[in-house]
């Protein structure tokens, strides 16, 4: 009886542990189709967008062009940077 009873709470445990190690949200076997690059591939989101790393004159730090800031001549990863300017 103890033996069974020792049994049932490994299985117990067991789950637990799986159940923890497995990402949050991730996609089940049945859930969605897999697209060209073997990842889960959602029904009617369009296609994520490559975006321009670019990298600011100032510190060299490369940002997304959406996220950046563009003038006096260049590039720049925020407004204090380009105001600054370029480095030297």
């Amino acid at each position: 009886m103890r033996n069974l009873l020792l049994f049932i709470l490994f299985l117990i445990g067991l789950y637990y542990v799986r159940r923890a190690l497995r990402r949050p949200g991730a996609p089940g076997p049945q859930a969605g189709r897999q697209d060209d690059d073997g990842g889960p591939q959602q029904r009617g989101a369009p296609p994520a967008e490559i975006e321009q790393m670019v990298a600011c004159l100032r510190c060299g730090l490369h940002v997304p062009e959406s996220e950046g800031v563009r003038g006096a001549g260049g590039f720049y990863c925020s407004e204090e940077h380009r105001r600054l300017g370029p480095r030297g």
